[in-house]
């Protein structure tokens, strides 16, 4: 997984970057089929905002989020990105094929 931080009107400390590769783990621990993950953290008057694009195998996924606190925006990104990405690894188990060359349809 290649971790691409930027930082607009910001400069990126090593502890703004150690936390943001850190919260990333957590995305990496349920889907292992991350290729590439780019984080533009930036500031605006007194909004900190922090956008995520992801690409996945086959789709990209982006997230941004706001918030007065850098740290904040950060943790928010995470969990609403984490969320994405679960949500995009159910639906490709749901279109899964068995031998059979039918779909899989879950018991109802």
């Amino acid at each position: 997984m290649n971790i691409n931080l930027t930082g607009r009107h910001l400069e990126i400390t090593p502890a703004i970057r150690e936390y943001a590769t850190g919260k990333f783990g957590k995305i990496k621990r349920h889907f292992d089929n991350v290729i590439d993950v780019n984080i533009i953290l930036s500031v605006e008057k007194l909004q900190q905002k922090a956008e995520a694009t992801i690409h996945i195998s086959g789709k990209d996924v982006f997230v941004e989020c706001e918030d007065e606190n850098l740290y904040a925006a950060i943790d928010a990104l995470v969990d609403k990105l984490d969320r994405q990405v679960l949500k995009h690894k159910e639906k490709v188990a749901d279109r899964r094929h068995d031998g059979s060359g039918k779909h899989d349809v879950a018991a109802e």
